[in-house]
């Protein structure tokens, strides 16, 4: 399991099963009759910008650079280390680094795709930014029950009550859930699978929602393998069948008919 190090660093065990994305909207699919719901990511591509020697740097790693940014937005010690990398004064918008456990494959300027990583089926774990919810109290944030709401209470309604203790300890303990800023932490949601990958454009569908707002940057990790059979897509399908009485049957793409109108015979009654 990665664990998160300084500047963005992340763990690997056994090898390259890492990589940088940017959320989507969501969607739906139909796994064998049952419609789940599906968040669409932009899984790279990942160009590989720098490799981490364990002889120079004492670990093995591979700095991995994702989506775009003006250069004039890029800091100059950062564009003499991405001036490989620089097209159309453009350079990569995110770097990341994935810790290995040994020498890696990639060398510098490899390209890393979502289907060279990603299966159908394959369980991952996906980490990114939370939305930020501002100020919140107790009762959104740590889902407390609030107080009575009859009895005399007039205003404790969403309040969190008692803090703490009397004379001993004296102190509000550490970690104490209260009122405060939600959101904007990182958030690692586990188990999803991998509905679909499409190799031409490095989009994948996941099972679920994400954490993080559209076009967040998301670090996806592959877990294990897993199975996903029969997908059905949602499409209209044409039954044919008798039509009711008085009406016709068409076959789509058929002209229609024209509609005739037959004259009305006049009976002459005849005494």
């Amino acid at each position: 399991m990665p664990l998160k190090g300084a500047s963005g660093t992340f763990f690997c065990v056994q090898k390259m099963d890492t990589i940088l994305a940017s959320k989507g909207g969501m969607s739906q699919a139909f796994v064998e009759g049952r419609r789940i719901p599906t968040t669409k990511l932009m899984a790279g591509p990942c160009v590989v910008t720098q490799v981490k020697k364990l002889d120079k740097d004492g670990y093995w790693a591979i700095q991995l650079g994702f989506g775009q940014k003006r250069i004039k937005n890029v800091t100059k010690p950062l564009q003499g280390h991405l001036k490989s990398f620089i097209k159309d004064n453009k350079a990569p918008r995110y770097l990341r680094e994935v810790r290995l456990d040994k020498e890696p494959e990639f060398k510098v300027g490899d390209t890393l795709k979502a289907s060279d990583i990603f299966n159908k089926g394959d369980i991952i774990a996906v980490s990114g930014i939370s939305k930020g919810k501002g100020f919140a109290g107790v009762v959104k944030r740590w889902h407390f029950a609030g107080g009575p709401r009859t009895h005399g209470q007039s205003d404790r309604e969403r309040a969190p009550g008692s803090i703490g203790q009397t004379t001993t300890p004296g102190r509000v303990f550490k970690g104490k859930h209260m009122a405060g800023r939600m959101g904007g932490e990182r958030v690692t949601v586990k188990n999803l699978q991998v509905v679909s990958v499409n190799p031409e454009t490095n989009e994948i569908e996941v099972s679920g929602p994400i954490p993080g707002i559209k076009k967040g940057l998301l670090i996806l990790r592959r877990i294990s393998a897993g199975k996903l059979e029969g997908i059905i897509e949602a499409q209209a399908q044409v039954v044919e069948g008798e039509a009711p009485e008085g009406e016709e049957v068409r076959v789509e793409g058929e002209a229609a008919p024209t509609p005739q109108v037959e004259e009305k015979k006049e009976e002459n009654a005849q005494s």
